[in-house]
């Protein structure tokens, strides 16, 4: 390498990284330093935090206030929603640590919405039984996250590294010892040797091409963490938002529906009733329809649009979300910035007229195996937020309880990882040798001589999208599946032989850095349709349209396992879940009426 490719390796001692600068990372750092105000903490962002992805959540966060509201009913909503595949114990200890969390933001500041007498205002969401989910208009993860990062900067033990990429992770005989990075703005490597790592990097959407992610969104952390034998857990559950614009995926809130919006087809009838959604009970009080769970709501649209009674746009087919009968002063009050998304992107005035929407790809339900604390299997290494799997969202995730779990466990998390840095061996001076050894495959993708036959970033990626859309989709069958597998396998063997990169700068060379992306979200790409393919059954987001179109908890109420190589497929394991007091049960929305099976 030449001197300009082959940069000095900067090394920074601390005792915590932080990965990600979101909201379950910004917990985790606050988390710490409360716990031990001596720590020297970093926290690592590939963006500033305030363009983390949390920044994108509109509907808002949920937790048990209300008097008509319990611990058992958001227990039991939660578990059900998972359709049993949660782990109930750590959903007991979540709900329960939910009103706590919410109200702490409240004493840092966040802006919730309030009612007349000044309490704080809840809303209705899919799949809970009542008012359970806090608000700040529909702005609340912009609100939350701008509340943690101000909160954070009062915190001098907490240094930002904002616009740094990690790139791997680096053990010793006594774990986790290190992050190896780079500079993105001079393209340098840097080592962070620490006692302690909490991952924080989201999940990995982006490896569908139809997705309400923002573009940071590609998965990282879980194959950093996959790469050194941790398992990654219910990867094949993946869960389609059911009202996104269709063609640029921009998410329009369920806090819609939980304001009163309805769904229409093409025959504008709400057509939700014929898929055992119904029919609506009485406001205030509505318990499915529209407010059903979006795994359900997402199968219905599949079907409504098979059987021809969705509209025909530019960027493909849709449903209406009709939000008229709610009046300017209601969607002024609470739905702001919906009302400028549809005027903006779509030149439709929801007060006059209903959006288009369709399903897009929103969320990943599995993520790296976890513990309560947000431990993993290996030491000083622990995950929290979307990257992670504490086993609470089962098969199917509850709409607002994303934001309430990074805020839940990225706490337990940070005070975890402040444990851990406390107590672990400080890593030797060896690791920096490692790291120089690490960045040389990086490095090299910049100095390969161009060649005709080194596929492009872009050419693998949209490769990859076409392999998920096609096989692991809303519904799947044992071939499509098979087929993804295969063509996965081929793309991560194209991918180790070198892509084509035309910039061979080092300074904010964002190709570079969708190479180093690319890579890992072929990993978990491949990892999400063979876990499906092993799943031999439906339930939840996963439904099968060959043999396996029923819920099999005789065989499968178990969470699955997978274990990454190198250059080969991921071996696939079942584990059992974790039972408590919720009994599996037929798992049923709204009241008595015909209903179309989704199968």
């Amino acid at each position: 390498m030449t001197a300009q490719r082959h940069p000095d390796l900067r090394v920074i001692d601390c005792d915590l990284v932080v990965i990600g600068g979101g909201g379950a990372g910004l917990r985790a750092a606050l988390a710490a330093t409360v716990a031990d105000p001596s720590l020297d903490i970093v926290l690592v962002s590939k963006v500033v935090p305030m363009r983390s992805h949390t920044v994108a959540a509109e509907g808002g966060a949920a937790a048990v206030l209300r008097e008509d509201d319990s611990f058992e009913q958001h227990f039991e909503d939660t578990v059900s929603g998972g359709e049993w595949l949660c782990d109930q114990a750590a959903v007991e200890a979540f709900v329960a640590a939910c009103p706590r969390e919410l109200a702490q933001l409240e004493r840092w500041g966040c802006p919730w919405s309030r009612r007349d007498d000044g309490r704080v205002q809840t809303r209705f969401f899919g799949g809970m039984r009542v008012q359970r989910t806090w608000f700040a208009a529909d702005r609340t993860g912009f609100h939350m996250l701008h509340t943690l990062f101000q909160t954070s900067l009062r915190y001098p033990a907490i240094r930002r590294h904002d616009e740094f990429f990690c790139t791997n992770l680096l053990v010793d005989e006594h774990g986790l010892a290190g992050v190896l990075g780079i500079d993105i703005a001079t393209g340098h490597p840097v080592l962070y040797r620490a006692r302690a790592a909490v991952l924080a990097t989201g999940g990995a959407g982006r490896v569908y091409a139809h997705n309400t992610n923002a573009g940071i969104v590609t998965g990282e952390g879980m194959a950093l963490a996959a790469r050194h034998g941790v398992a990654l857990r219910d990867m094949e559950f993946v869960q389609w938002h059911p009202t996104a614009l269709p063609g640029s995926g921009i998410l329009i809130t369920e806090g819609c529906r939980g304001e009163g919006g309805v769904l229409l087809n093409a025959e504008g009838r709400r057509y939700l009733e014929d898929y055992g959604l119904g029919p609506l009970e009485p406001w205030p009080r509505p318990r499915a329809m529209e407010l059903g769970p979006r795994d359900r709501l997402s199968q219905a649209f599949w079907h409504e649009d098979r059987a021809g009674r969705t509209i025909t746009t530019a960027q493909g087919n849709a449903v209406l979300l009709d939000l008229r009968h709610l009046g300017p002063r209601r969607l002024a009050e609470r739905l702001p910035m919906i009302s400028e998304v549809a005027r903006r992107f779509l030149g439709i005035d929801p007060v006059t007229a209903p959006i288009p929407v369709r399903p897009a790809v929103h969320y990943t339900m599995g993520g790296v195996a976890t513990d309560l604390d947000g431990s993993t299997t290996l030491p000083g290494l622990y995950a929290a937020g979307e990257c992670a799997s504490a086993g609470i969202h089962g098969a199917n995730r509850l709409g607002s309880n994303s934001l309430a779990e990074l805020l839940v466990f990225g706490r337990a998390a940070g005070e975890a990882a402040a444990v851990r840095a406390r107590s672990a061996p400080r890593p030797g001076e060896a690791l920096a040798a490692e790291a120089r050894a690490c960045m040389a495959p990086w490095y090299a993708m910049l100095e390969a001589a161009p060649a005709a036959e080194r596929p492009r970033v872009a050419t693998l990626r949209n490769a990859m999208h076409a392999a998920m859309e096609d096989g692991v989709g809303i519904y799947r069958d044992a071939e499509g599946m098979a087929r993804a597998c295969e063509a996965l396998a081929g793309l991560r063997a194209a991918y180790r032989d070198g892509v084509a990169l035309d910039d061979r700068s080092l300074a904010f060379n964002t190709e570079w850095l969708s190479a180093i992306e690319l890579g890992h979200s072929l990993q978990l790409a491949e990892v999400m349709a063979h876990a499906a393919l092993a799943r031999r059954e439906s339930r939840g987001a996963h439904q099968r349209l060959d043999a396996w179109r029923a819920r099999d908890d005789a065989g499968f109420l178990v969470h699955s396992l997978a274990w990454c190589a190198a250059d080969g497929p991921p071996r696939i394991e079942h584990a059992p879940v974790k039972l408590t007091r919720s009994v599996p049960r037929e798992r049923v929305y709204g009241g008595a009426g015909e209903r179309v099976a989704l199968d």
